[in-house]
C-alpha cells in the first residue's frame, strides 16, 4: 500500500509504556453517561440526521440525478439527445452545456433557459445566469449552486478521483416529506466502547472501491483499538486536514440479515491527550447509496470487517 509523507491531522503522544502497559485491568471504561440521558441524546442526535437528510436544499432524499460529466462538451436540458437529460417540467430543451476541460468545469447558459443562481445556505433563487462562468466543485472554494425550475444543481467531486458529476436535487420533491429514519437497535451502553488511537508511522492512503465501479482515495492517520467480549480488534480511521472527527466504514455480520449490505459508516471524535476515544456503535448510520442511486458511496477497507456482530445503529430501510 502506497505511503505519503504528510503531516498528520492531530498529533497524538502516546508513550509506548503506557500502550504496553495497556492490559485487561488497565482498559479504561468510557465515560459514563445515564441510560435515560443516552436515549435523549440519541433522539436529538437521529432528529439531526433526519433533518439533514430530508433538506430540500441538497439533502440526500432530494437527490434526483447524478451525471457523470465528460471531457468536452456535456450539453444539459429536456430534449431527449442532450447529453444530461431533465425533467421537461423543469428545463427547456437545451437550457445550456458544461464543458470540461482539464478538471475545471465551465457554463455556457442558452439564452433564455430560466437558470439562476441558487443561495447556498438557504436555497433561495437568486440573479438570472446569462453569461458564461467557470463552476467549481463541491469541494472547492467558492462552489456555485444552480437553479433551473424546482431543480437545484452543482458540480460534484470526490476525494482521490479526476472523475466530476453533476448532480441534481429536486426541492418539491414530494417523498422530502414522508421520509423517515429506518429502524435502529436498542440503544445501550454496552455498545459505547473505549478505543485507544494508534497513528501510523506515516499517515496513509488508501484506495477504496466505491458503488458506481470506481475508487476513491481516503487518508487513514491510525487505527482505534478497542474491545469487544474481552477480544480486541481495530478499525481504520480517516481523517483529512480539515477534519473534525475520525470518520469510519465498517462491515459485520448484521449487512446479511438486518443492515445495508454494504456496510455502514461512523464517526468517533480525536482522541485525548493520552490518545483515547470512545466509539458509540449507537451512531453507526447507513451511507447516502442506502437511500438512493445517486451516489457514489466508498466501501469499507477489508481491514474495517468487524469480526463480531454489531447489533447497534441504523438497520436497512
Amino acid at each position: 500500500m502506497k505511503k505519503k509523507a504528510i503531516q498528520t491531522v492531530r498529533p497524538v503522544a502516546v508513550l509506548s509504556a503506557v500502550l504496553a502497559a495497556c492490559g485487561p485491568q488497565s482498559w479504561p471504561d468510557p465515560p459514563p453517561v445515564e441510560a435515560d440521558v443516552l436515549a435523549v441524546e440519541h433522539e436529538e442526535w437521529r432528529d439531526g440526521r433526519r433533518r439533514s437528510l430530508a433538506n430540500p436544499n441538497a439533502g440526500v432524499i432530494s437527490w434526483d440525478g447524478l451525471f457523470e460529466l465528460r471531457e468536452g462538451a456535456n450539453s444539459f436540458g429536456s430534449d431527449p439527445s442532450a447529453s444530461i437529460v431533465l425533467p421537461e417540467e423543469d428545463a427547456p430543451p437545451l437550457a445550456g452545456t458544461l464543458y470540461l476541460e482539464d478538471g475545471a468545469v465551465r457554463l455556457v447558459p442558452e439564452g433564455g433557459s430560466g437558470l439562476h443562481l441558487r443561495d447556498q445556505v438557504t436555497g433561495a433563487v437568486g440573479d438570472p445566469v446569462t453569461e458564461p462562468m467557470p463552476l467549481p466543485d463541491d469541494r472547492s472554494e467558492g462552489t456555485i449552486r444552480l437553479a433551473l425550475g424546482s431543480l437545484g444543481m452543482r458540480v460534484h467531486a470526490e476525494p482521490g478521483t479526476e472523475r466530476l458529476w453533476l448532480r441534481v436535487w429536486d426541492t418539491d420533491a414530494p417523498r422530502l416529506d414522508t421520509f423517515e429514519l429506518p429502524e435502529y437497535f436498542p440503544i445501550t451502553n454496552e455498545w459505547r466502547v473505549t478505543a485507544r488511537f494508534e497513528p501510523y508511522a506515516e499517515p496513509r492512503t488508501v484506495t477504496l472501491g466505491d458503488v458506481r465501479g470506481g475508487t476513491l482515495e481516503n487518508m487513514a492517520p491510525g487505527d482505534l483499538v478497542f474491545r469487544v467480549d474481552g477480544a480486541e480488534h481495530r478499525l481504520m480511521a480517516f481523517a483529512g486536514a480539515s477534519s473534525r472527527s475520525y470518520f469510519i466504514s465498517l462491515w459485520d455480520s448484521t449487512a446479511v440479515t438486518d443492515t445495508y449490505q454494504a456496510g455502514r459508516y461512523m464517526r468517533a471524535p480525536f482522541p485525548d491527550d493520552d490518545g483515547w476515544t470512545t466509539i458509540d456503535f449507537n451512531r453507526a448510520y447507513n451511507a447516502p447509496c442506502a437511500f438512493t442511486p445517486h451516489s457514489v458511496c466508498s466501501l469499507p477497507p477489508r481491514e474495517n470487517y468487524l469480526r463480531f456482530a454489531l447489533t447497534a445503529g441504523e438497520k436497512r430501510p
